[in-house]
């Protein structure tokens, strides 16, 4: 992949993620704060950006989301690599959801 590909595909991951999260701010500003891990701040500015606003930030070079995931446990849990693994994929997922949100409401 050249530069010029990857610039490209960080300006369209940078387009969606902005057009989706302002729609989940608009739709459920609560659940939207959880599931898209920023502050209240944010999510006011995202969901009054205008649509040339949003183009001009998703030009950018830099990826503007990122991994909210930084631990073995949680990643474990997603990808059912644990050494106790667990049969019931929905159990663990919800697990590392309950994980996750603890983590959200510590940073808040």
């Amino acid at each position: 992949m050249t530069d010029e590909q990857l610039s490209a595909e960080i300006r369209d991951a940078n387009l969606t993620y902005l057009m989706l999260a302002q729609n989940l701010i608009r739709k459920d500003k609560a659940q939207a704060l959880f599931r898209l891990g920023i502050s209240e701040e944010s999510a006011s500015l995202v969901a009054t950006l205008s649509p040339a606003q949003i183009l001009k930030i998703a030009s950018g070079t830099m990826l503007l989301c990122r991994f909210r995931i930084d631990d073995d446990v949680v990643w474990n849990l997603l990808t059912n690599h644990s050494v106790s693994k667990v049969d019931n994929d929905a159990t663990t997922k919800l697990h590392a959801s309950i994980l996750m949100a603890g983590r959200f409401a510590e940073a808040m």
